[in-house]
């Protein structure tokens, strides 16, 4: 095992294409399947290239709303945790505040998960991301035959089902509704694609379209990574924030100086936060959220 930090060296290494090992991977494809995380080579990039329309600017810029609104609800149950002089732990509300805004903003799907957590494609999704972590710090547990026989890995299994069966009912949901021509005329005229949208609409040079699936895998992808890592991330941004209050300042002076008599963010703000960009920046560098990336040399 090599281990490596300098970006010359990372840049030569990963513009070689060597494959992803298995042993870092096997343990989520039974949740997420052979999607972009997973996949190496030739099918990464076929995916990745129908996958990048997703990804402009055109696409994200209606999403800025949306994201507010999402982190106005989590604001709001803060104001009322705090307001007997408690302190709150913030990862579990920022979690369920980027689930609620993947699940909108890529799926348009109402989960509540903030407000509910009854929900049971939620308890599912937190349930595997659990056990997954779980089973890769449990030595035992990286033999599927151990594991499987295990309560915890009946409890991934059942979870595996559960999220699924939902992911399925989604995309089946959406493929007939854009079966009718007329639907299909208003998702192309709707407000903003998402990420569902453009996944059943994308084809590759052949006029082939993904498979079941691939479908599944690239939407249970996108909502696991959509969620996990950001949140991480936007946590370590808030905690470096508290540990330099100076900064922390600096930032609010700017943002307040932008938006003015507005109480929420446009897109059109996000370029002139250059002061807040850079603090974001520092913070995701000291505390990556995906602190590695493995590459099986050839």
């Amino acid at each position: 095992v090599l281990f490596i930090s300098h970006p010359d060296y990372a840049k030569a290494l990963l513009g070689r294409g060597d494959p992803k090992p298995d042993f870092a991977y096997n343990f989520v494809v039974p949740w997420i399947g052979n999607g972009l995380l997973v996949l190496s080579g030739q099918k990464w990039f076929q995916h990745r290239r129908l996958l990048t329309p997703a990804f402009h600017y055109d696409i994200l810029k209606p999403y800025v709303k949306l994201v507010s609104d999402c982190t106005n609800i989590m604001l709001d149950k803060w104001e009322k945790l705090i307001s007997n002089g408690n302190s709150v732990e913030l990862f579990e509300h920022v979690s369920l505040m980027t689930l609620d805004t993947i699940m909108k903003s890529a799926f348009s799907y109402e989960s509540n998960c903030q407000t509910n957590r009854d929900n049971s494609y939620i308890k599912a999704v937190y349930e595997l991301s659990y056990l997954t972590d779980f089973r890769q710090r449990c030595f035992p547990y990286h033999n599927d035959f151990i594991f499987y026989f295990s309560p915890h890995g009946f409890r991934f299994r059942k979870a595996c089902k559960i999220a699924h069966h939902h992911t399925e009912t989604v995309i089946q949901k959406r493929k007939e509704f854009l079966k009718r021509e007329k639907e299909s005329e208003k998702i192309q005229k709707k407000r903003h694609l998402d990420f569902l949208d453009i996944l059943l609409c994308s084809r590759d040079e052949n006029g082939k379209e993904l498979s079941d699936a691939d479908l599944r895998a690239e939407v249970d992808t996108f909502m696991f990574e959509g969620h996990d890592t950001t949140a991480s991330g936007v946590s370590w941004i808030l905690y470096s924030m508290a540990k330099y209050p100076e900064h922390q300042e600096k930032c609010r002076q700017e943002i307040k100086e932008i938006v003015g008599d507005r109480n929420t963010i446009e897109w059109d703000d996000l370029n002139k936060m250059t002061y807040t960009t850079m603090c974001i920046k520092e913070s995701l560098r000291m505390y990556p959220p995906v602190p590695g990336i493995d590459r099986k040399s050839t």
